[in-house]
């Protein structure tokens, strides 16, 4: 357990040992929360919202699918010409 000190405008410095634990970073944002008189601070992944789609539970699983089929050389390619790279897209099946 650490022992830190509350600092003027009620400020307080994360040790380095807990900060290397949980990978804060300057710039990375905090979560605080009370719970049963205990004051909970979690690190916060903020996502920006044009990259929002990444992680939904439909792209994380389409991700997957790819990784497997990548590790089982289930690929396609290389193409002589673009044409054949889309050639061989209308003939894939779905």
């Amino acid at each position: 357990m650490e022992l830190i000190k509350v600092k003027r405008n009620y400020q307080i410095t994360i040790p380095q040992s807990l900060r290397k634990i949980i990978r804060l970073a300057v710039g990375d944002y905090l979560e605080v929360d009370i719970q049963d008189s205990t004051l909970v601070i979690r690190p916060v992944k903020v996502v920006h919202a044009d990259q929002e789609y990444f992680f939904t539970k439909e792209w994380q699983e389409k991700e997957a699918e790819a990784e497997k089929d990548i590790a089982e050389s289930k690929l396609a390619g290389p193409f002589e010409s673009p044409e054949d790279a889309l050639n061989a897209l209308k003939n894939t099946k779905v």
